[in-house]
């Protein structure tokens, strides 16, 4: 599937490849939640970065976020990158996984699948005050991250595009 996305003022656009586009995975982690999460979490998906084409490169910023909030100390080598016009949060490119390449659902303007069931993870850094579904068979809650991979999760369901 083809997802094309951009930011709020329109300075970049793009496209990437997905063969698992269903947005379910709903992260709670202070990353997250403070760079793309108004509802206090936010939503990734998975593309191919082989794929990725910018319209509006030039717009585009890089953030390494820091992994011990509060301490910030210690940066991620994961880049999110983000419009430095408008501060929309675009995508997460990471070079340990080089071919992998997670726009946020959030910034997506193709119409996305609706997913048979949803993940909560990282509930361990979650405010107070963020409402989180009751779990049940079809909303899932996870502390951490949950042991299964996000495109292990399509090939289960058989939603695997490719």
């Amino acid at each position: 599937m083809l997802l094309e996305g951009s930011c709020h003022c329109g300075a970049v656009r793009f496209s990437a490849e997905s063969h698992a586009p269903y947005p379910y995975m709903y992260c709670y982690c202070s990353i997250c939640r403070k760079t793309a999460g108004g509802g206090g979490f936010a939503i990734n998906l998975h593309a191919d970065s082989q794929t990725l084409t910018v319209e509006g490169r030039e717009h585009v910023g890089v953030y390494r976020a820091f992994m011990d909030h509060p301490t910030r100390s210690e940066r991620s080598v994961g880049e999110r990158n983000f419009c430095r016009e408008c501060a929309s949060a675009l995508w997460v490119w990471d070079p340990r996984w080089p071919e992998l390449l997670h726009p946020f659902a959030s910034c997506i303007d193709t119409p996305l699948p609706t997913p048979p069931d949803r993940c909560h993870i990282i509930l361990d850094s979650k405010p107070a005050w963020v409402p989180v579904p009751a779990e049940t068979a079809t909303d899932r809650h996870f502390p951490g991250y949950p042991d299964e991979a996000l495109v292990d999760w399509h090939r289960r369901h058989g939603l695997i595009t490719d």
